[in-house]
């Protein structure tokens, strides 16, 4: 081989491993312009269904647009642990300023606030709809008329925390047995009790599914013991906005009310008995697509 053919071969090869190596560093971020990782992680509440969808959806969206999402699902104190230390990049579901102010406290130096999505979410106390009492003040004295329970959610809950520190001293409930296992566990109970024509007390929270699937309402709570309506927020890993300066662009304009959001749980909740929520989202956004399109124009 010659001089001359060697080094046309030397060049060849130095233009394929620059070319293969900006095409890993394409591979890397998501096109158009888009100088985002392609990689992203949702984290998911376990249970809590508005997130669930929330997340459902913005992983259909990120899909679309050329990124790889991952949902990830874990109860809430490890959710923002692990924001904190960068293993999840957001989550969707923090409610703010009351429920989740504790590890929004604890873990403020780790996460960023990405922005509200909705204003209109509240915890509430529900009972079927043909319950004996319609405020929270006439709960104590009617205990028995619900087997002397509370059903609740999981233990590290913010709602559950709140019922504990404040509906139940400012209610006098301190004799009624309050449960505490899981959200798959308190729906399975408010079901079967709806369906059987029983009394039951559970923790609930709007928006949720269930009020459009079962015939319950919410214990009037005259003391305010369950504070006021709060936002539903973005939440991302302290450096989100860096590894993903479009998304987090994208997610700072999110906004969803409440009849969007319920259309979308229904959807996915009670018209269709599953796991695989893919299909049913994409179908959901064919049928709102101006809406989609708009949360990343």
């Amino acid at each position: 081989m010659n001089k001359r053919s060697r080094t046309l071969i030397a060049m060849g090869a130095a233009g394929l491993l620059a070319l293969t190596g900006c095409s890993a560093a394409a591979d890397s971020t998501v096109g158009d312009g888009n100088k985002d990782k392609k990689d992203i992680t949702i984290a998911v509440f376990n249970g809590w269904d508005e997130g669930i969808a929330a997340s459902e959806l913005w992983k259909a969206i990120l899909d679309e647009k050329g990124y790889n999402a991952e949902l990830k699902y874990a109860d809430v104190a490890p959710v923002f642990s692990g924001l904190s230390t960068g293993d999840y990049d957001f989550t969707l579901d923090v409610w703010a300023p009351n429920t989740h102010a504790s590890y929004i406290k604890e873990y403020k130096d780790g996460i960023t606030d990405l922005g509200a999505w909705n204003d209109e979410a509240k915890l509430t106390i529900a009972v079927n709809e043909d319950a004996p009492i319609d405020s929270l003040a006439d709960l104590a004295a009617n205990a028995d008329k619900f087997n002397n329970r509370i059903v609740g959610i999981e233990p590290g809950a913010g709602l559950t925390a709140a019922v504990t520190d404040q509906v139940i001293p400012g209610y006098g409930l301190d004799k009624m047995e309050f449960l505490t296992s899981s959200t798959a566990a308190m729906l399975t109970e408010l079901t079967a009790a709806t369906k059987a024509g029983e009394n039951i007390v559970v923790t609930l929270w709007q928006p949720h599914w269930v009020y459009s699937a079962l015939g319950i309402k919410n214990l009037e709570d005259p003391k305010g013991t369950l504070g006021d309506a709060e936002s539903l927020h973005s939440y991302g890993k302290s450096d989100f906005s860096t590894d993903f300066p479009q998304a987090a662009k994208w997610l700072g304009g999110y906004k969803m009310d409440l009849d969007q959001l319920g259309s979308l749980e229904k959807a996915m909740f009670v018209d269709y008995d599953g796991q695989e929520y893919g299909p049913i989202v994409k179908k959901w956004i064919s049928e709102n697509k101006d809406y989609v399109d708009s949360l990343t124009s």
